[in-house]
């Protein structure tokens, strides 16, 4: 009931008679927030405020926790993600959720429906440095992908080796939004507002030896890049990198529906 259309169904039936207004009342009874015992308030009007419906972060709660939550949320919404799941603890959520899945490079549980496809528009192209990023950019493709955006990925076409990246300029073109996913110095993402016009989401990773102080020289390189149009998130945030990309997608999407 926290989809749009779902909503706008309910409302329509109560408007032609077909549902009395007890009975959508009853339907809507946790469309704000959803209390779980003592240690949760699920917020289910959150697709209907932002777009995308909330994550579990998976750090500090504990199985049960997370699969009490998956299951309120599953109620409610066709994908459910939680994120940062090692996976011994994954092996445990399964006992209780047989239809879980796991993405073990980015680390996310999710129910996913069978007819699971990209229905949102635009293109996400997703670049890392090294292959030593790929958990940070996985957990950004698999957020967008199950968020219902195409992702492109492009790993290991970082600035050590130029010319890797140089020979899929046509790819950079094509892309509507990209996330460009860095450790060591973080020099990518800089090279790469160079050649696209779109939108840069930057990822610092804190892949990199001692002066790189687990990622804040990536940040730093990155918040200082002389290239124009780039955004930077955490260090490590995957998670909001797509969360952002998604965003600028989304309202590209509405601005050209209504100009």
């Amino acid at each position: 009931m926290t989809q749009p259309e779902a909503l706008r169904a309910l409302l329509s039936a109560v408007a032609q008679g077909q549902i009395s207004p007890d009975a959508a009342l009853d339907q809507l009874k946790y469309l704000e927030f959803e209390p779980i015992e003592d240690f949760a308030k699920v917020d289910h009007h959150r697709t209907l405020r932002t777009g995308f419906p909330e994550v579990i972060w998976g750090p500090g709660k504990t199985v049960d926790q997370i699969v009490q939550i998956m299951r309120s949320l599953q109620a409610r919404n066709p994908v459910v993600m939680a994120t940062r799941i090692d996976s011994e603890v994954y092996g445990q959520i399964r006992q209780q959720l047989p239809e879980a899945l796991y993405y073990e490079v980015a680390r996310i549980c999710a129910l996913v429906p069978l007819n699971l496809a990209p229905h949102r528009p635009g293109t996400l192209g997703i670049l890392t440095a090294g292959t030593a990023d790929l958990p940070v950019a996985e957990e950004a493709a698999i957020t967008a992908e199950l968020s219902g955006f195409r992702v492109v990925r492009l790993w290991d076409v970082g600035v050590a080796g130029l010319h890797r990246l140089l020979r899929h300029q046509h790819l950079i073109r094509e892309m509507d939004v990209l996330i460009v996913v860095a450790g060591m110095e973080g020099a990518l993402p800089s090279v790469v507002a160079g050649l696209a016009d779109c939108p840069i989401v930057a990822v610092p990773t804190s892949i990199g030896y001692g002066a790189s102080f687990q990622g804040l020289s990536a940040l730093l390189t990155m918040l200082n890049s002389c290239a124009v149009g780039i955004g930077v998130v955490n260090i490590d945030n995957g998670f909001g990198a797509a969360m952002l990309a998604g965003q600028i997608l989304r309202t590209a999407a509405k601005l050209k529906a209504h100009p």
